[in-house]
């Protein structure tokens, strides 16, 4: 946001000098990012009028002209501007005068003929960057008068670098309310003018786009001169605000967006078909632009319309064919009011930023288009003549946004921060800022103005206060230490600890981007319930995750092109699904590859496989305290998972992740180069923990019993565990697999399992007996379910 400070200040009383004024508004939150002083040495600089121009006898670029200063004889200049000729006023500096880049100017000879003075550009006088000839003034102004006051200089253009959320800052009479408060004066904004209705012509509108353009203003005005330029004083405003002066119709538009904030856009009206429609996109709609690019659209864009053709591309940019040009004698203004979610984006889509989408995807008041367009009507009749129609309104009052009221209460005020505020300050600071302000016991409720989208919450409020009372008021003081302490809950682990448990296990955490490729999820097979962002930082960041391993296992790829053969990595973070609103469910992925154990002396080296990181999943699951609640099952595995070398984990029955190795095909087309073994699961199930509870040391000791069992092939261990567990209860304190063997001597198709049961009794001392009889227990119970035969 650029402007004039001579500007600023006619709108608002500032009792303060510049560099106090750009210290105030970078304190209040409205960074000043740069400032250019303007017009500054101009003395001895007047306007002047070429009377006659002769060619230089000795250069054929340079010119002899006569000026005349307002000093009673003209002055005999030596020019090389290509631009000079008889009639034109231009500023000129005197002999004696000092310009400020630092040129001194003196009676020179130049190719044998005397010069006394110098013609300027707009460059050499530091109030443009333009040096491609003299600068150029109105035929109106007056010889001889200085530069510096036909001009309203001195001046300075101030760059803000506004934060988002202040887009009613986006305009002159929006900061000004902020500098009122700043230095406790008053704003002199002109008073809206109704103008007279001079013409009946008309044109209809409909509204088709729903709650994303609820209101849109239009007029028609008829008879203007085409030929009518820009007056200077606004063209000096424009120029000091970084906007080139570019005909009187499109310099009145983006006056008005500088003034108000509210961006317009003027069509030529005799290239209007019937009504203007304001609907959304079709897919594969196409529309050439102002600056001649051709934008095509897809389904997510609002647009203007005519019964024929598209006008506009709402919110961003007018298009080509209906601009008004150099022959327009009659215009239809508009003036609208579109959603912010509706406009975000859709420029650089288009790889455009453009005054209007820069203000709409922040926020522009919906109670400003009626007021731009009578100002803009006022200026265009003043500047280039015609007449006026009605002002032509379609609007959805439901779709609107509406302030609502804001409590703040004096206590949350005074904690926060750390000083009393007089209430009196408070409200003249709220009534300052245009805020409806009522007096509470407690404290007060406010009802921001229309253009403060950002006024939501009582937070918003002491923000206001802290800004304009001022940060350096506000005294430093230390925290009193009065920290309310958190109380963990004994039921969950904390994620602090889960990462450090993994860590200690050798694997290294990872931070990734939310943020995926559509192409890269599609060669995971992740194709429903995606997320895709409206507003994508890039395509190959445009769906949100919907699960850790292919940000982790690019990280993988990342680290085994660099010479790191053993990678061992893990994520604590969430992933997406499509919803509404979308679900955030937070999850733990492990990749692993390489050795399964660091380079060593002791033991010979092993590649990593399933069982290893199965046992880590062992680990996690132990800490929680309850391993029975779990288990793994081969079934139903996704397509990314190897089918042979894959489970699926779950909690009482309910899936809540798998583990195993990369699906050879996927391991491919990743060019990952070797077995990578993954693991992922929902992180709340994993932190779950039971509750401690203290118990005596038992006092009877363990009776352990051996058995081998023959069972079929496809029985899992998960199974044999359950079935025993049931048969023997409590009295099983735990069960260990030792062995596992096929081959000769066990039938084909079948394996051998040798397990190890630790009986106890908390009551009595186990005898032989009951050691047996527990055995025939467990062994009717396999044979009954796992088909198990007892070996001998």
């Amino acid at each position: 946001m650029n402007f004039s400070e001579n500007w600023l200040r006619e709108l608002v009383e500032i009792d303060a000098d510049r560099d106090t004024l750009v210290r105030a508004l970078t304190m209040a939150g409205l960074e000043v990012e740069d400032v250019t002083p303007l017009g500054e040495c101009l003395e001895h600089v007047v306007v002047a009028q070429i009377v006659a121009a002769e060619r230089h006898p000795q250069a054929d670029r340079l010119q002899i002209c006569q000026v005349d200063a307002g000093l009673g004889q003209p002055l005999q200049i030596v020019c090389g501007a290509p631009n000079a000729r008889i009639g034109i006023k231009v500023p000129l500096a005197i002999v004696g005068a000092k310009l400020p880049n630092g040129v001194a100017i003196k009676a020179a000879k130049l190719r044998g003929v005397e010069s006394n003075g110098m013609l300027c550009s707009a460059k050499e006088l530091a109030i443009d960057a333009d040096a491609s000839g003299l600068l150029e003034l109105p035929s109106v102004a007056p010889v001889g008068q200085p530069l510096a006051t036909y001009l309203g200089l001195p001046d300075a253009s101030i760059e803000l670098s506004l934060t988002p959320n202040r887009a009613d800052c986006l305009s002159l009479h929006g900061l000004a309310y902020d500098v009122a408060a700043l230095f406790g004066s008053a704003v002199k904004l002109p008073a809206a003018v109704a103008v007279a209705v001079s013409s009946d012509a008309r044109r209809g509108i409909r509204l088709e786009a729903g709650k994303d353009a609820p209101r849109y203003l239009g007029r028609v005005v008829e008879g203007i001169d085409p030929s009518a330029r820009t007056p200077l004083w606004m063209a000096e405003r424009l120029r000091r605000a970084h906007l080139r002066p570019i005909s009187a119709v499109v310099d009145i538009t983006n006056y008005v967006m500088l003034e108000l904030g509210q961006p317009m856009h003027a069509f030529d009206n005799d290239a209007l078909h019937g009504d203007i429609v304001v609907r959304h996109s079709r897919s594969g709609e196409t529309l050439k632009l102002l600056d001649g690019s051709d934008a095509r659209l897809d389904e997510g864009f609002v647009l203007i319309t005519d019964e024929q053709q598209v006008l506009a591309v709402a919110g961003v940019m007018g298009g080509h064919e209906s601009r008004a040009t150099e022959t327009t004698r009659n215009v239809f203004l508009e003036s609208a009011h579109f959603a912010p979610a509706a406009i975000m984006g859709r420029a650089r889509k288009l790889g455009l930023h453009t005054e209007a989408s820069h203000r709409f995807e922040r926020g522009v008041d919906p109670e400003l288009p009626r007021r731009a367009l009578e100002r803009a009507t006022e200026l265009l009749l003043a500047i280039a003549g015609g007449k006026a129609g009605p002002i032509l309104v379609a609007e959805n009052i439901a779709d609107l946004p509406r302030p609502a009221p804001v409590a703040l209460r004096r206590a949350r005020l005074k904690r926060v921060l750390g000083v009393d505020v007089d209430d009196s300050e408070v409200t003249r600071i709220f009534t300052a800022l245009g805020m409806q302000v009522t007096i509470h016991p407690d404290g007060w409720q406010v009802v921001a103005p229309s253009s403060r989208f950002d006024i939501e919450r009582e937070e918003d409020l002491i923000e206001e206060v802290a800004r304009i009372f001022g940060y350096d008021n506000i005294p430093t003081l230390r925290p009193s230490g009065a920290l309310a302490l958190a109380v963990e809950p004994e039921t969950r682990i904390g994620e602090l600890a889960l990462r450090e448990q993994l860590a200690a296990r050798g694997y290294h955490e990872a931070i990734n981007l939310s943020f995926l490729s559509l192409e890269l999820l599609t060669r995971w097979g992740f194709t429903d319930e995606l997320v895709s962002l409206a507003n994508p930082l890039s395509a190959d960041l445009a769906v949100m995750q919907p699960s850790l391993l292919p940000g982790l296992i690019e990280a993988l790829r990342h680290n085994r092109a660099r010479q790191q053969e053993r990678v061992r990595l893990f994520e604590v973070a969430r992933v997406f699904a499509a919803g509404d609103p979308p679900r955030e469910t937070p999850s733990l992925a492990i990749v692993a590859c390489g050795n399964a154990r660091a380079e060593q002396w002791g033991e010979p080296s092993r590649a990593l496989d399933f069982h290893d990181l199965k046992g880590d999943l062992d680990a996690l699951i132990a800490w929680g305290g309850e391993p029975a609640r779990w288990s793994v099952d081969a079934t139903s595995l996704p397509a990314w998972l190897h089918p042979g070398r894959g489970a699926r984990v779950m909690r009482d029955g309910k899936t809540v992740g798998y583990l195993g190795a990369l699906h050879p095909q996927l391991a491919k087309a990743l060019d990952l180069g070797a077995d990578v073994h993954v693991m992922e699961l929902a992180l709340e199930p994993l932190l779950a923990r039971r509750l401690p509870l203290a118990r005596a040391v038992p006092r009877f000791p363990t009776v352990r019993r051996d058995i081998a069992l023959d069972l079929p092939e496809e029985v899992r261990w998960s199974q044999v565990e359950e079935a025993v567990r049931q048969a023997l209860g409590e009295r099983l304190q735990e069960l260990r697999l030792f062995d596992r063997y096929s081959g000769k001597g066990v039938e084909q198709g079948r394996k051998s399992l040798a397990m190890g049961l630790i009986l106890q009794d908390a009551s009595r001392t186990l005898t032989d007996d009951d050691a047996d009889r527990c055995i025939r227990e467990a062994v009717a119970a396999l044979e009954q379910t796992c088909k198990a035969k007892l070996r001998g």
